[in-house]
C-alpha cells in the first residue's frame, strides 16, 4: 500500500521491498513521473537509493537489474514492485490534481432557511439590523466600519465593486477585523492570499475570479501581485502574453486573460507606500481608543471565562452568508445621482465621487427586496431605483470616509494630532513639548517626528518662540477646531444634497397656485 501521509517521504512496503520516494512527488508535467527512491529489504541496512523517471522503460530495467544485484533479490519481483509502485503513485496523482480542481458544493437553502433570509431583507431599518447581526457573529465595536466593509464586500455581486483597505498601527485588529466581516461571505464567493507570485494571478480560470472577494491579509506580502489586482480594479480584466510550444514543437503566442470585476480587500499599517491602491480603494482607520481597547478586553475576559456563546456568534454569521446567497445580480439606476456633489474639499473628487455614488448603488443592492423592480421600455432591462432613504444612509456611513478623503495629512498623523488636541485640552495647555507628548501619548520618538514633520509642512503645528535661557523646543497648535470645521463643512454639503433632491421633487410654489386656479375657473 502506499502510504503518503508524510508529503516529503511517501511509503510503499511489501512482502519482498520497503521503497520510499525521497521528496514525494510533482503534479506538474504529467508526461513524466521524476523521483528519488529508497530501495531495501524489509530490517535490513543494505539500502540503494537512485533518481530515475518511472515512465522511462529503459532505465527502469537498468534500476531493475541493479537492485536485484545490490540487495540479492529476484529481477521478477523488482520490476512487479516497480509497476505497482508507479501505478500506485499515478492514481494517487490524478486524484490529487482532480481534488484541487473540484469546484466548492454551492449551500442550496431550505424553503425555511430561504423565508428567513428574505423576510429578514424586507424588514425595516434593515442596515441597523444587519449592523447588529455583525456585532453578534463576534465583531466587537467598529459599528460603523463594520457595517461599511460588509457593504462593500456585498459589492462583489455588482458589475461596478468598491475595494476597502484597512488602516491602522500594529496590532489593532485591522486582519481581524477584516477576517471577522469576510465569515460572512460565502466560501463560494471569496478567494484569500497570503504570498502569491507576480505571475500567479494571470493562471486563473478565465472566469474563476469573477464577482468574487480578493482578502489580502497584508499588502507588505503581497507586493508583487498588487498591479494586476489594480489594473482588474480599473480595467475589470487582466491579460498577458506569453510564448508556448505546442505537442509539435511549433512556438506560438498565446493571450491569457484573466475576467473581473472583483471586490479587493486589504490591511497595512503604511498608508503612504500604497498610495495607488488606495486612491482605488476606501480608506477604513481602526478605532485605536482607549474606549475600543475596553471593549475588546472585556471581550477577551468573558471568552476566557467562557461566558461567550460561541453557538450565538456561529448562527448569525451562518444565517448572514444566507442573506448574502439569496442576493440576486440586478442593474440600479440612481434618478438623483444629479443632485449629488461632493464638498470642494475633497482630495481627487473625480474618483471619490465615483466611490460615493457606488456606495450608494451599493446600498440600494442589498435593500433590493425591499425595491420594485422596473424594466427599461426600450431594452426591457430588469432595474431597480435608488431611493432617498439609502441615500441618506448612506451619507452616515460614508461621512468619516469623505472626511478622510479630504485631510491634508495621513490617518495615522491626524490621529495623533486630535490625540494631542484631547491632552492640552484635558490639562488646559495651549504649548507642548514633544518629550511631554512622547510620555504621555507613548509614541516612538521617530514616529513622532515624522508626525511633526508633516505637521509643520501643512501648518498645522507651529515652534514658539523661546525665551531667554530656556533650551526646550516647544510647539502649539495653530487652529485647534479646523477638522471640528471640515467635519461641519462636509456634513453641510451632504445635508445640501438632500434639500436639493428634496426641492426638485415638490412642485414648485408657483406651479401649485396655477393649479389651484385652474382648478377654481373649472369649478365655477
Amino acid at each position: 500500500m502506499l502510504n503518503t501521509t508524510n508529503p516529503h517521504n511517501y511509503s510503499y512496503i511489501t512482502k519482498q521491498l520497503e521503497i520510499h520516494i525521497l521528496g514525494g512527488i510533482k503534479f506538474n508535467n504529467l508526461e513524466r513521473m521524476r523521483v528519488t527512491l529508497s530501495i531495501q529489504k524489509p530490517e535490513s541496512h543494505n539500502v540503494l537509493r537512485h533518481s530515475i523517471d518511472l515512465y522511462n522503460d529503459n532505465t527502469i530495467e537498468r534500476l531493475v537489474r541493479k537492485v536485484a544485484e545490490r540487495i540479492e533479490i529476484g529481477t521478477s519481483i523488482v520490476r512487479q514492485c516497480l509497476q505497482e509502485l508507479t501505478a500506485a503513485l499515478e492514481q494517487y496523482r490524478i486524484d490529487q490534481i482532480n481534488k484541487e480542481q473540484e469546484v466548492p458544493v454551492l449551500k442550496s437553502l431550505s424553503n425555511k432557511e430561504l423565508q428567513a433570509a428574505e423576510t429578514f431583507l424586507k424588514s425595516k431599518d434593515l442596515l441597523k439590523n444587519t449592523n447588529e447581526l455583525i456585532g453578534k457573529s463576534g465583531v466587537i465595536g467598529e459599528e460603523t466600519n463594520r457595517l461599511l466593509m460588509y457593504l462593500i464586500f456585498t459589492s462583489r455581486k455588482t458589475n461596478n465593486p468598491l475595494h476597502c483597505i484597512s488602516l491602522g498601527s500594529s496590532g489593532v485588529g485591522k486582519t481581524h477585523l477584516q477576517s471577522k466581516v469576510a465569515e460572512l461571505i460565502p466560501d463560494e464567493d471569496k478567494v484569500g492570499i497570503t504570498v502569491l507570485s507576480a505571475n500567479a494571478f494571470y493562471y486563473f480560470n478565465r472566469t474563476e475570479l469573477q464577482h468574487k472577494l480578493i482578502l489580502i491579509e497584508d499588502l507588505d506580502g503581497a507586493e508583487s501581485v498588487l498591479y494586476p489586482l489594480r489594473e482588474l480594479q480599473s480595467k475589470k480584466r487582466i491579460t498577458k502574453t506569453v510564448v508556448h510550444k505546442d505537442k509539435k514543437g511549433t512556438t506560438k503566442t498565446i493571450h491569457l486573460t484573466v475576467e473581473g470585476p472583483v471586490s479587493v480587500a486589504g490591511c497595512t499599517t503604511q498608508e503612504s507606500i500604497y498610495e495607488d491602491n488606495s486612491n482605488r480603494s476606501f480608506l477604513l482607520y481602526i478605532d485605536e481608543s482607549s474606549e475600543q481597547d475596553k471593549k475588546i478586553m472585556h471581550y477577551q475576559r468573558r471568552a476566557s471565562a467562557g461566558k461567550i456563546n460561541q453557538d450565538d456568534e456561529h448562527i448569525a454569521a451562518r444565517f448572514l452568508r444566507d442573506v448574502q446567497r439569496i442576493l440576486k445580480p440586478i442593474k440600479v439606476i440612481n434618478p438623483y445621482a444629479e443632485y449629488l456633489e461632493l464638498p470642494e474639499s475633497v482630495f481627487k473628487p473625480r474618483r471619490t465621487n465615483s466611490h460615493y455614488l457606488q456606495f450608494i448603488e451599493a446600498v440600494t443592492f442589498y435593500c433590493q427586496y425591499q425595491r420594485p423592480k422596473k424594466y427599461d421600455e426600450q431594452t426591457g432591462e430588469e432595474y431597480i431605483e435608488t431611493t432617498i432613504e439609502d441615500i441618506q444612509q448612506a451619507n452616515e456611513l460614508i461621512k468619516e470616509t469623505l472626511l478622510r478623503k479630504s485631510d491634508e495629512i495621513t490617518g495615522a498623523c491626524r490621529n495623533y494630532l486630535e490625540e494631542l488636541k484631547k491632552y492640552l485640552h484635558q490639562n488646559t495647555q495651549t504649548t507642548f513639548t514633544a518629550l511631554e507628548i512622547r510620555r504621555r501619548l507613548k509614541v516612538k520618538k521617530t514616529t513622532q517626528w515624522r508626525y511633526h514633520q508633516q505637521l509643520q509642512d501643512n501648518y498645522y503645528i507651529k515652534k514658539v518662540k523661546k525665551k531667554k535661557g530656556d533650551p526646550i523646543i516647544r510647539y502649539e497648535i495653530t487652529n485647534p477646531n479646523e477638522y471640528k470645521e471640515l467635519e461641519q463643512q462636509i456634513s453641510k454639503a451632504l445635508q445640501e444634497c438632500i434639500v436639493n433632491i428634496d426641492c426638485s421633487t415638490v412642485p414648485s410654489r408657483s406651479t401649485t397656485q396655477m393649479e389651484q386656479v385652474t382648478t377654481t375657473k373649472t369649478a365655477s
